[in-house]
């Protein structure tokens, strides 16, 4: 049975619909990007960070974005968890750990009884007007007529299934210790509650 859930999704610009280690996209929106390839959509529930790949074909296709890729500043991560705050109160979600790195997130949650992918997106709403009320959103300066912003999050997330506490202690501690590994400090969110088996 799921007990929870490894979540992961990116800013916009960080994991491309045609990344050739794999994506969770069907198609390319963008002629653009297409000349870089079709989309190169994956089922695996498992990282594919790892995969060896053409690094320079990857990064030559971010140059084609038609907005740049992102990267949070801290000011935005603290704006992106407190929209994350309000939004896990309101849906009661249990959440384990999480990382809000400068392009994307990684979060361990409780199973829930809304779909996992529905989570990602409440999560995500919930930063983007975090980012909007705080005038800290990174497209705000491209405001339309209506004054609505490019959205600042790629589409899709991945999830992975973490069906023994084993799974879930290995994915808290990932969680926390992604920062570390990219040389950031220690993450402490006030939403996030220490994972204890028999209380599931």
């Amino acid at each position: 049975m799921v007990i929870g859930y490894h979540v992961i999704f990116g800013a916009y610009g960080f994991w491309l619909p045609n990344d050739p280690r794999g994506s969770w996209s069907d198609f390319v929106g963008s002629w653009e990007l297409f000349q870089f390839g079709p989309a190169t959509k994956t089922d695996a529930r498992h990282s594919v960070a790892g995969i060896a790949h053409d690094r320079e074909a990857r990064l030559a296709a971010k140059e084609a974005l038609q907005h740049p890729a992102i990267q949070f500043s801290g000011v935005q991560a603290r704006a992106i968890g407190r929209g994350f705050a309000a939004s896990i109160e309101k849906g009661g979600v249990i959440v384990w750990a999480c990382s809000i790195m400068p392009d994307h997130v990684h979060l361990v949650v409780a199973r829930h009884e809304r779909k996992v992918e529905t989570l990602a997106n409440f999560l995500k709403g919930a930063a983007t007007r975090a980012l909007i009320e705080e005038n800290l959103h990174p497209f705000l300066a491209e405001k339309d007529e209506d004054g609505n912003v490019p959205k600042c999050w790629a589409r899709g997330q991945w999830a992975v299934f973490l069906d023994t506490p084993e799974r879930v202690l290995k994915a808290v501690a990932y969680v926390e210790n992604n920062p570390l590994k990219e040389g950031k400090p220690a993450q402490r969110w006030p939403f996030v509650v220490p994972y204890v088996p028999e209380a599931v």
